[in-house]
């Protein structure tokens, strides 16, 4: 299957294409993650083959946010080895959040955790679409209440903050929370389903 691995930035819709599904009313806001109404069906090797010839330049567009851990969460330990569905996510730790993917229901991450899950889609004709970058940043105790001591942000592909639950555009990513609230017990988090999960020895 050939991919075309060019990136394409920005919000989809913004750019006249029509295949989204998770917006408001508004183009520039959006109820939940952003889906393709004809995506790609890609196996594994395959997802992986797109993001290591698309992750580099991702990085780089996040990166424009000047945002520390946009600028340096490629460098950290990834999780997974791919996930599948409308988006294909890398899910990243910095070293605080060292050992996440083993935790239990009830462990809680320690203040300084970071979680990064960037995202792309591919769509049936095999256009290849940078997707928005998700950060979670354990607070301390007493932080953020609201959001089980969370921060969220969003980065778009250009660089752009889309919402930043501790500042900027709060509202814009209340969503990240309500979903996440389903995982109350497991400190807000979800479980890397095992078959994507890369094994390590420490």
């Amino acid at each position: 299957m050939k991919i075309q691995t060019a990136l394409i930035f920005g919000l989809l819709i913004a750019i006249g294409a029509s295949p989204l599904s998770a917006q408001s009313g508004d183009a520039l806001k959006t109820n939940r993650h952003f889906k393709i109404k004809k995506p790609a069906h890609l196996t594994a090797p395959e997802a992986m083959s797109v993001y290591d010839n698309v992750s580099e330049q991702m990085i780089k567009g996040y990166a424009v946010s000047q945002d520390p851990t946009a600028k340096n969460f490629g460098a950290w330990r990834r999780y997974n080895s791919a996930t599948h569905g409308n988006r294909y996510v890398n899910n990243y730790g910095n070293a605080v959040a060292r050992g996440y993917d083993k935790r239990k229901p009830g462990d809680k991450l320690p203040v300084g955790a970071i979680l990064a899950k960037d995202s792309f889609t591919v769509t049936s004709v095999r256009s290849v679409f940078a997707g928005a970058l998700f950060l979670m940043e354990k607070l301390e105790a007493g932080k953020s209440p609201s959001t089980g001591d969370w921060r969220y942000q969003m980065i778009m592909p250009d660089g752009s903050l889309f919402g930043d639950s501790q500042g900027t555009g709060a509202s814009e990513v209340a969503f990240c929370h309500g979903c996440h609230a389903a995982k109350a017990d497991r400190d807000f988090l979800f479980y890397i389903p095992k078959k994507f999960r890369i094994k390590f020895l420490d």
